[in-house]
């Protein structure tokens, strides 16, 4: 493949709003396949990298591909990148990307070639992430139970987590509303976690959904933070009002306590 020929894929995949370039540099790199110069909107393809044939072309397709994920995110911030190129919202383009391609059959998945690598997949997918997912959702039960034992009690739940079971609150929430929300454990802890923090019943379970047909936790994430944007500004203004006066009462609550306290310390 020659690069008029990548061009012509990369545009077949996705059309850019703003033009751009693609070269072979004819030379061999041991730092990097590619990189993209968003200044000239310059896609670079260090072609010496990868050998001749049906595998060496698809490697170079997706280090393009990558690239051009580059060029697309610039696209949507006006034409510039920030220094953090490597972020979310670049990631849910590329993967996004990736997904496209394989559909028009222009790009194969470079992991599905390797049998001995789809067996070891299947393994972490079930014996750990599934495992792990299990278990959080069954701390999550049994920190209910032991909520419950502390109310009786009469003592802090948080102080229970702090110094019996020795674990950040945040993980036993998470472990709590993993159980509450009866989340599916196949999607791994972390991603768990990333799906606790969804308020919404109805979002939480597309957000779900869509890591279990294979979207990439990145793509996932964007695809929650541009419905958020998307709520209606009267509504988001609510909320914020709601938030600041919860703070303010706070706020004012622990400075009637510190009134009290200066008082008694001066009448000591």
């Amino acid at each position: 493949m020659n690069q008029d020929t990548i061009k012509e894929k990369l545009l077949k995949i996705e059309d850019a709003p703003l033009e751009f370039s693609l070269v072979f540099s004819g030379k061999k790199s041991k730092k990097v396949n590619g990189l993209y110069k968003p200044a000239s909107r310059e896609i670079i393809i260090h072609n010496r990298n990868f050998q001749s044939g049906d595998t060496g072309d698809n490697l170079l397709l997706y280090t393009a591909i990558h690239e051009y994920a580059h060029h697309l995110h610039a696209c949507s911030r006006g034409g510039t990148l920030s220094p953090r190129a490597h972020n979310s919202e670049f990631w849910a383009i590329f993967h996004d990307l990736l997904d496209k391609a394989q559909e028009k059959k222009i790009y194969s998945d470079i992991f599905s070639v390797s049998p001995e690598l789809l067996k070891l997949t299947d393994l972490i997918r079930d014996k750990y992430l599934k495992n792990n997912g299990e278990l959080v959702k069954e701390m999550g039960k049994h920190l209910i139970k032991a909520h419950n034992l502390c109310f009786k009690l009469g003592v802090r739940f948080e102080d229970y987590v702090d110094r019996m079971l020795r674990i950040p609150r945040a993980a036993a929430n998470m472990a709590i509303k993993s159980f509450e929300y009866d989340l599916l454990p196949e999607v791994g802890a972390d991603n768990m976690r990333f799906l606790t923090g969804i308020r919404d019943s109805d979002e939480r379970k597309a957000a779900e959904a869509a890591l279990v047909k294979g979207k990439s936790p990145d793509s996932v994430k964007v695809q929650v933070r541009k419905k958020d944007k998307e709520e209606d500004p009267l509504e988001l203004l609510e909320k914020e009002k709601s938030r600041l006066e919860r703070t303010i009462a706070s706020l004012n609550k622990r400075l009637e306590e510190v009134k009290r306290e200066l008082k008694k310390a001066a009448s000591d």
